[in-house]
């Protein structure tokens, strides 16, 4: 196990997961190491928590405050930054379009975005994982970064834990499924969410919007339900498994993946 496919979906909280109805979901809780009740950062908003999980710090120390990137004024190396100086491949896919600020110019070696509101995130979900599936069969990058947006836009649109929701989370689970169909065992499969949400909104210090899923998928890690863990732990973990130093500034702390 050396390599890492990363997989958001943007606004699952853990209690989604059951109840979506996808049997895959339910599959993967059980058949993995499964940190059901991790942490992501304040404010719980998308660009800001992607950023922390891709630089390992708190929000007031990158300066992503809003969905509207701007330039760190004292940069922290991303994990895309750090892999690409360890000599590692690494590949980004998303459907919404403020992803491409997670990486600086030079650290990938491929990237496919499919617009969500032009396509839809029901279509763009699909059309992510299917051209993830394609690269990794053909390239057998090191880290890959699949993003899926379906979820939010539900729960924006009709309310998080609704009917409508549960269905955008099932649906994310059939896409991954498909992604994750004959993957070699060098990869360790990362299911996660950036941030959760309540009502028809995210962005509050409260369980609902600050708790997140992270599941992790591999013969060899030790299965099982576990506490604890942050969303900037995530960027270490990734480092460890491909042999990478994580950049010294980083904050956050490699997630166990044996007992």
């Amino acid at each position: 196990m050396n390599k890492v496919i990363l997989i958001l979906v943007d606004g699952m909280r853990p209690d989604a997961i059951e109840k979506c109805g996808h049997t895959f979901a339910r599959e993967v809780t059980r058949s993995g190491r499964y940190f059901s009740a991790a942490k992501t950062v304040m404010p719980s908003v998308t660009l800001p928590c992607h950023m922390s999980l891709f630089h390992s710090v708190e929000p007031a120390r990158h300066g992503i405050l809003t969905n509207t990137y701007v330039p760190q004024v004292r940069p922290v190396r991303g994990l895309c930054e750090v892999l690409r100086g360890a000599g590692k491949k690494c590949a980004l896919f998303y459907n919404w379009e403020e992803i491409k600020d997670l990486s600086r110019p030079d650290s990938l070696a491929f990237s496919t975005y499919v617009s969500g509101h032009i396509y839809g995130y029901e279509s763009a979900n699909e059309r992510v994982c299917e051209a993830a599936k394609r690269y990794i069969e053909s390239d057998s990058p090191d880290f890959v970064f699949v993003y899926l947006g379906y979820t939010d836009a539900a729960g924006h649109k009709y309310g998080w834990m609704s009917d409508e929701y549960f269905s955008a989370v099932n649906q994310s689970f059939g896409c991954i499924e498909k992604l994750c169909e004959g993957l070699p065992d060098d990869y360790l499969v990362i299911i996660t969410a950036d941030h959760g949400g309540h009502a028809r909104g995210h962005g509050e210090d409260i369980p609902e919007d600050m708790t997140i899923p992270v599941i992790m998928l591999n013969p060899s890690v030790t299965k099982g339900v576990r506490e604890g863990g942050c969303i900037i732990d995530l960027a270490p973990t990734i480092c460890g498994v491909l042999g990478a130093a994580p950049d010294p500034e980083w904050e956050g702390s490699p997630l166990p993946l044996y007992d």
